[in-house]
């Protein structure tokens, strides 16, 4: 018989111990952010019908392609969620009667079948805030200071690069781009950081794309004023796409100025977000450092994704945002703010008396301590050094005599002060 091969899944890992505690106090961390701001929870199934995950409104070509795809015993073709939007999106094209403005928040599972690297993986978590039912620009601002907010309290700098769709395709519009090819175009633009100017002309050139466009593109990239607003006023007064991605950038600074974050959100004329659901604001998540190249949250307006779900004219105005927490665990892990603390309050130590230090550990759980016994029958300084390298507080040690004396010796880590309490053991 073939001993099986344990190993994981290409794309997929498990999270032990002290790595999945740093985890789970960055979910805490930003699940206190969302409450904060008046998210309310929501949870959505992983498991969804190809059909919807796959409509136009969904991730677009290049994620479809790394969809999994199964079956039910029905014969219903199934898909496992590769994000947590399309699915909200579902829930607010089913529930009429919501009370608007609604703004949830979600953590959970997706999967997609990519490309790996540094903190991408096949199998991750996503952590999603969604707001519908807000015309305004001031859900985007909020979104993005509650995002520097999440990443102020997990002690990672950060910095937001935004833009706007109207403004990037209105501009290519207006040098003769036709629409079928836009957003190729907007794919090849969105890697201008990664790959500078030249590789992105030589990608236009390969697209085919006829020399007069290239030569207002690469005008384009190149222009120093590019990142004021102003360089694109003269084009705004001709093309009313320009001229509502101005107003709406616009809008967003001034909310953003107000806030005081103004310093950390960056307008970027180039960036595109590749994904088509994307209808005004854009935004993405960079560590100021770039010791991770690729962002490490993202998202934007997407106006017609609920409407487009329901196949009505009726827009449903949508702004959210979505950190990566594996990305964010592996950011973390470049830095030295990773502190994890002992979520015990006491470890028990028996010395040959188990039953006893049993009836310890019982009695003070009631009380709500959080309370680790020693099941291994540990000696007594390989007991003490667990407790050290795992930042416990207090040990309890039990032996002959503090049973005989009904007491009980408590050690406090962080001082080595020891004391004596009573405890009847009768």
């Amino acid at each position: 018989m073939k001993k099986m091969d344990y190993q994981n899944v290409k794309g997929t890992q498990d999270y032990i111990g002290r790595e999945e505690v740093v985890k789970r106090n960055i979910k805490r961390t930003l699940e206190d952010v969302f409450i904060q701001y008046g998210c309310k929870p929501l949870e959505t199934p992983i498991l969804n019908y190809t059909e919807l995950l796959a409509s136009k409104y969904g991730g677009g070509s290049e994620i479809l392609e790394e969809m999994y795809t199964l079956s039910d015993r029905g014969e219903r073709d199934l898909a496992l969620r590769y994000d947590l939007t399309i699915p909200f999106a579902k829930v607010v094209a089913m529930n009429p009667t919501l009370r608007m403005p609604f703004k949830r928040y979600e953590i959970g599972k997706v999967f997609r079948d990519g490309p790996i690297k540094e903190g991408r993986y096949r199998e991750f978590t996503q952590c999603d805030v969604d707001i519908v039912g807000v015309e305004s620009e001031v859900a985007e601002a909020e979104l993005m200071s509650m995002a520097l907010e999440a990443f102020n309290r997990l002690k990672v700098d950060v910095m937001i690069q935004y833009n706007n769709r109207k403004l990037l395709v209105g501009m290519l519009k207006e040098f003769g781009l036709a629409e079928e090819i836009t957003n190729n175009v907007i794919l090849v633009l969105d890697k201008l950081e990664k790959i500078g100017v030249n590789a992105v002309i030589s990608e236009l050139v390969e697209n085919n794309i006829s020399s007069s466009i290239i030569d207002q593109i690469r005008t384009f990239l190149t222009d120093e004023r590019n990142t004021t607003f102003s360089y694109f006023e003269s084009i705004a007064k001709r093309s009313e796409m320009v001229n509502q991605g101005l107003n709406e950038l616009r809008n967003l600074e001034s909310y953003l100025d107000m806030l005081g974050v103004k310093t950390q959100c960056i307008f970027n004329p180039f960036l595109a977000r590749g994904l088509e659901i994307y209808t005004g604001t854009i935004y993405e998540i960079f560590l100021a450092d770039k010791s991770i190249n690729s962002s490490i949250g993202s998202g934007g307006r997407y106006n017609n994704a609920v409407g487009g779900l329901m196949e009505t004219n009726e827009e449903f105005p949508t702004a959210g945002i979505s950190f990566g927490l594996d990305v964010i665990y592996a950011a973390l892990s470049k830095t030295d703010n990773i502190q994890v603390n002992s979520d015990i309050d006491y470890y028990i130590i028996p010395l040959g008396k188990t039953k006893e230090s049993l009836l310890v550990a019982d009695s003070f759980r009631k009380q709500g301590f959080k309370i680790e016994l020693e099941l291994g029958n540990k000696k007594l300084g390989k007991a003490l050094d667990k407790a050290n390298k795992e930042n416990i507080p207090n040990v309890i040690v039990i032996g002959e005599e503090e049973v005989k004396n009904n007491e009980l010796k408590l050690k406090n880590m962080d001082s080595g002060i020891e004391s004596i309490e009573p405890f009847s053991f009768v």
